[in-house]
């Protein structure tokens, strides 16, 4: 049960300074999570497999910094205390000498407060995982439902229908796929890109 989403074109623009993207990965719906191993705010490393557990998995690309990410963060953390199978993972892969907000201490200190409330929050600095997702803006998430051993991707698109952080979200899409994963249902909603700030490249 893979719902195929609509082709996502690749945007970009300037709004009050910050150069605004939306989601154009090449992952289709069906392939397998790319791995990872990651350092983890709390302590430790996290790799993909360590959420074999889960019939779910959430990997959304975001940062300290951008005002885009940080509206979507209560969402974020609703999903990971919401329900019980989905493992909401956030990953950071922000370039950190030009954005210190988006150092490794910065999210530790989020994280130990209560701030962030994933079911873990991981730093790629190489920024090889973003790269291997085909993630392009801050929030990026990709949902991933389980398949026998594997991870394969379900849905790729926006966590709610709030476009800018002034915005309340009238409709949580996210929530809905997440739900429909979750009861081996088809996903009742076509995908929407999300949109935000562009990940911020070492070598750009």
């Amino acid at each position: 049960m893979f719902l195929r989403t609509q082709n996502v074109f690749y945007r970009r623009r300037r709004t009050s300074g910050m150069v605004l993207l939306e989601s154009d990965s090449e992952l289709s719906p069906g392939d397998e999570a790319p791995d990872f191993e990651l350092p983890a705010a709390g302590g430790g490393t996290c790799a993909l497999s360590d959420f074999d557990d889960y019939d779910a998995l959430l990997v959304v690309f975001t940062c300290n910094h951008c005002p885009y990410a940080e509206a979507k963060v209560d969402e974020l953390n609703h999903l990971a205390g919401a329900y019980d199978d989905l493992a909401v993972v956030g990953i950071n892969p922000n370039d950190a000498e030009a954005y210190p907000d988006d150092s490794f201490e910065r999210m530790e200190e989020r994280f130990a407060a209560g701030e962030i409330g994933f079911t873990a929050y991981l730093r790629d600095e190489s920024q090889e995982v973003a790269r291997r997702y085909g993630a392009v803006c801050t929030p990026d998430p990709f949902l991933f439902e389980r398949d026998g051993d594997t991870f394969r991707l379900a849905f790729q698109s926006r966590l709610n229908d709030a476009m800018s952080p002034d915005e309340e979200p009238e409709r949580h899409e996210m929530r809905e796929a997440v739900e429909a994963v979750l009861a081996g249902e088809e996903i009742p909603l076509d995908a929407t890109p999300s949109q935000g700030c562009s990940i911020k490249w070492t070598d750009e």
